[in-house]
């Protein structure tokens, strides 16, 4: 016997059919039985006759067969940054400079998950072992990090902290126009919660680019005219944002070999001192000078217009032999 399926009309029909041979020897088929219409069987019409055959042949009724729900874990965005980060060698570059720093763990690994996890879902330390709970790393056991190992890791990023700086931009050099570097440097501050105090720290109380004074530190960031970040310093939290270009400036300059730099920065980085000490600055061991765009308040034109009066003849007269040529 056999199950078959007959149409009648717009219904379909489920009948349970023998096949046979008559006196003459003749294959035929009858029905046997009509189950149903289709619909009804699909929608459990015919479950009692299919649970009394189980018992005949089986000896029970079947059993609904059972269902495990397994975690799904988040991919896509770290297979693309894992992607990324090999690209641009990254991962060989930092373990050369992290190399036998932890005889326990791989610290360069550690890093990439700290890195991946500020990019997709910004937590703290502890918050990254939550997150690896629904999220896979590539190439990474989730189970061999630890908060132990992560703080372990931050510490010795600040002990290598110029190394890792010089190897970062011996990665990104090749991402840099040699020939003209416009950069941009702007500070902001970020503010810090807690009431515990360190000696020499630099979360201090100043004033907050929000308003108001907090407890807070300085964040300046380099960046070319591309929006690629080729440098970051941090400051005490009471630092004025002035004194900062020197050293900012300096560092790119040794880390990046440009041919020509242009500096912008706002009025917050202006200052007397400032203006006099970009006009020195020479790119390498060249002639070439540092060239700059600084905002000026209008309430300050008549102070910075005697300074900058010779620096900007200067600078207009090459501009126009530049467009002409």
């Amino acid at each position: 016997m056999f199950v078959k399926l007959t149409r009648s009309g717009p219904r379909s029909y489920v009948k349970l059919v023998e096949a046979y041979r008559d006196d003459r020897g003749v294959s035929r088929q009858r029905v046997v039985a009509t189950l149903g219409r289709l619909e009804q069987v699909r929608t459990g019409g015919a479950d009692a006759l299919i649970r009394g055959l189980h018992r005949v042949i089986d000896g029970e009724e079947p059993q609904a067969p059972s269902v495990r729900f397994a975690p799904a874990l988040a991919v896509g965005d770290t297979w693309m940054l894992h992607a990324l980060w090999h690209k641009l060698g990254w991962d060989e570059a930092f373990r050369r400079v992290l190399r036998n720093a932890h005889g326990a763990f791989d610290a360069e690994r550690l890093l990439r998950v700290m890195v991946f996890n500020r990019l997709c879902d910004a937590t703290s330390k502890l918050g990254v072992l939550r997150w690896l709970e629904g999220t896979r790393v590539p190439g990474v056991d989730s189970t061999s990090v630890t908060h132990q190992r992560l703080l372990r890791t931050m510490d010795t990023l600040a002990e290598r902290s110029e190394a890792m700086q010089r190897t970062l931009a011996a990665v990104l050099r090749p991402l840099v126009d040699q020939d003209l570097s416009i950069v941009f440097y702007d500070m902001t501050t970020i503010g810090m919660e807690g009431q515990s105090e360190v000696p020499g720290e630099i979360r201090q109380f100043g004033l907050s680019k929000d308003g108001g004074i907090r407890r807070q530190v300085m964040l300046g960031v380099v960046q070319t005219a591309e929006g690629l970040p080729i440098a970051h310093r941090v400051w005490a939290g009471n630092t004025a944002e002035a004194p900062t270009l020197h050293a900012v400036i300096d560092e790119i300059l040794a880390l990046y070999p440009v041919k020509r730099v242009v500096l912008v920065a706002d009025r917050g980085l202006l200052s007397l001192d400032n203006l006099e000490w970009l006009q020195t600055v020479r790119i390498g061991k060249t002639a070439q000078p540092l060239e700059f765009i600084l905002a000026v308040p209008g309430r300050r034109y008549g102070e910075f217009n005697e300074i900058l009066g010779a620096v900007q003849a200067a600078q207009v007269r090459h501009l126009r032999a530049e467009i002409l040529l």
